[in-house]
């Protein structure tokens, strides 16, 4: 069986001795050819200059420091190794944490002279924003303060302040001399005082377990391959693991089907996990392109059109709110911009701090809106549905990394980018009769009368206008809701407060819709059947009851109310004014540009 593999990143300061440290391990470890180790002593001003082995470039040869991140790969009868040997010049830090960002532990260098520095601070933090929870302090350089124990706890002491800052990492400390080979694959007997690991015992006993393997189905579609009658869409699995015959949702559309056969370039397989390659080919003929996504019917990722998410913002030129730029999530790429910048992160401190803009090497929190949805988890959750990239559209530079963590406040989000207020959907579902198209005018009547612009979108008239050449089908109900969903979306969008009557009975496709808008609020309207029933002037239960009206909604048609409604109209006990007011209270409670 072949040993398991961790991969680590070094990161640090300039000149903690990153690249020294990997050539240490590479040379201890019997894993550099004799020919790139003549090479390195030709190269080499005075003795052995082990960071030679990593620093390839003919700059970082000029300079003496790592510029672009060098990946190495070694192993030893219990492990096998990727190294990603990282800048630590701040200039650099986008480098840092590209190399970074598919580890599963980092190496942190201190100089034993110089102690914790704020680019320490800088890389650690990032590290740990990245995901990395197994992180190694290693105090290099211990023979140049004479390997003394009181030097490495007083350092040991200062570090350890991060260890509140960072929940759910494991710290573990070493001290080191990588141009001498103490404590780095060897135990040192210059530091008898030392009774804990090497450096590479600790890197060949941490725990491996990624959590990729064990989340949630997802599937970027990369590619979508079609010949004769075969049609199968093309990926790498991001987490989980997919079986044929597993129900899986396809997302924006929602629809569900089953897996009929997964196919790779070895042959047709029967499971298929993460970071495999794989063609899935489903049983119904859907509409997939590049940039959909495959999922777990049973835990879906979240939709939506605004996120709250940590950027490393990594451009020269600083972010400034309602900036265009293009954000690339998994396979997709969609137009965005960052619509509030919250705070950033004071790197001395590790404080969050207000802010109005981001620089060059900022870490900064911010509410970001893209024009189509995203599918994502959070990052904590997920590293690859929940990691990002922005782009610059005038020159194509990634501008920033980013880190997905949650729904923007509703509250917050109150103004657009000209500085009016922003629109917001209130929802109004429930069953034929139940109250919807009553209530939305009334609340209609209050909010107008209070100064708003306010537009109404019946189901009735979208049906007899925009969806006309739609049944009643499953399929075509969504697509009429959908249909529904994007206008009230424009309207919003444009400052508008969009009052949607609409029976809606689907669940998924109402969540949805939520997704795309944002500030969205779902209004129940609950009446039971035999009041709507009662109610019914058109006499359409009555049809339905007689089966002259089939597929009607409550009767012979499933209606799924809300699990966790906004506001929930009870019109068989409320009067009119009572309904109104819950409703109002609601949207003044969450959106203070609406008094």
């Amino acid at each position: 069986m072949q040993p398991d593999l961790l991969r680590f990143a070094t990161v640090g300061s300039v000149d903690d001795g990153k690249s020294t440290l990997i050539g240490r391990l590479l040379l201890d470890t019997r894993t550099v050819y004799e020919d790139q180790l003549d090479s390195v002593r030709r190269a080499s001003r005075d003795g052995l200059d082990l960071a030679l082995i990593t620093d390839g470039l003919r700059a970082e040869r000029e300079q003496g420091i790592t510029i672009d991140v060098a990946y190495r790969y070694f192993c030893t009868p219990r492990r096998r190794f990727i190294i990603a040997d990282t800048p630590g010049h701040e200039q650099y830090t986008r480098n840092m944490a590209t190399g970074t960002s598919t580890a599963d532990l980092a190496v942190v260098l201190l100089d034993a002279r110089k102690g914790v520095l704020p680019q320490t601070r800088r890389h650690a933090y990032i590290a740990w924003l990245l995901g990395i929870r197994e992180i190694v302090l290693t105090v290099n350089k211990m023979d140049l303060v004479g390997n003394r124990e009181s030097r490495f706890q007083e350092i040991c002491q200062e570090a350890r302040s991060l260890e509140t800052r960072f929940p759910g990492a494991a710290f573990c400390f070493i001290p080191v001399s990588a141009a001498n080979g103490d404590n780095v694959v060897r135990r040192s007997c210059h530091m008898e005082w030392y009774a804990g690991t090497t450096l590479l015992e600790h890197l060949e006993s941490v725990p491996t377990a990624r959590s990729a393997a064990h989340s949630d189905f997802r599937l970027p579609v990369q590619y979508v391959i079609r010949h004769a009658d075969f049609r199968g869409y093309a990926g790498q699995i991001a987490s989980g693991a997919v079986r044929v015959g597993d129900e899986v949702r396809v997302l924006p559309s929602g629809r569900i089907t089953k897996v009929r056969g997964i196919h790779s370039f070895d042959g047709d397989l029967v499971e298929a996990r993460a970071s495999m390659s794989v063609t899935i080919s489903l049983a119904a003929q859907l509409d997939v392109g590049r940039g959909d996504m495959l999922v777990s019917n049973v835990a879906p990722p979240s939709m939506t059109q605004r996120i709250r998410a940590t950027l490393v913002w990594m451009s020269e030129k600083p972010l400034s709110p309602y900036r265009p730029l293009l954000l690339k999530h998994s396979t997709q790429r969609v137009c965005a911009e960052v619509s509030r910048i919250f705070s950033k992160i004071d790197i001395e401190t590790l404080e969050q701090t207000p802010a109005s803009d981001l620089v060059l090497n900022d870490i900064g929190t911010v509410e970001i809106e893209t024009h189509r949805p995203l599918f994502w988890d959070p990052y904590t959750s997920n590293r690859v549905t929940g990691s990002f990239i922005l782009i610059d559209p005038m020159n194509n530079n990634t501008v920033a990394a980013g880190m997905i963590m949650d729904l923007p406040p509703a509250e917050l989000n109150t103004t657009s980018r000209n500085g009016e207020a922003q629109g917001v959907t209130v929802w109004f579902t429930g069953l034929s009769s139940s109250g919807k198209t009553t209530l939305s005018h009334a609340v209609y009547e209050r909010l107008w009368a209070k100064g708003h612009k306010i537009e109404i979108l019946d189901g009735d008239v979208i049906r007899r206008d925009i969806s006309r050449d739609l049944g009643f089908s499953k399929e075509d109900r969504d697509e009429n809701i959908r249909r529904i969903g994007f206008v009230a979306e424009l309207l919003t969008r444009n400052g508008l407060i969009v009052l949607v009557s609409a029976i809606s009975p689907y669940r998924a496709v109402r969540e949805e819709v939520r997704g795309r808008i944002g500030r969205f609020v779902e209004v129940y309207v609950n009446a039971p059947l035999e009041i709507c029933e009662q109610r019914d002037i058109k006499g359409l239960y009555r049809e339905a009851r007689t089966g002259r009206l089939r597929g009607f909604s409550g009767i012979d048609d499933p209606y799924e109310p809300p699990l966790a409604p906004e506001v929930e109209c009870r019109t068989d006990r409320e009067s009119i004014a009572e309904s109104v007011d819950k409703i109002v209270r609601i949207l003044e409670a969450r959106f203070s540009d609406i008094t």
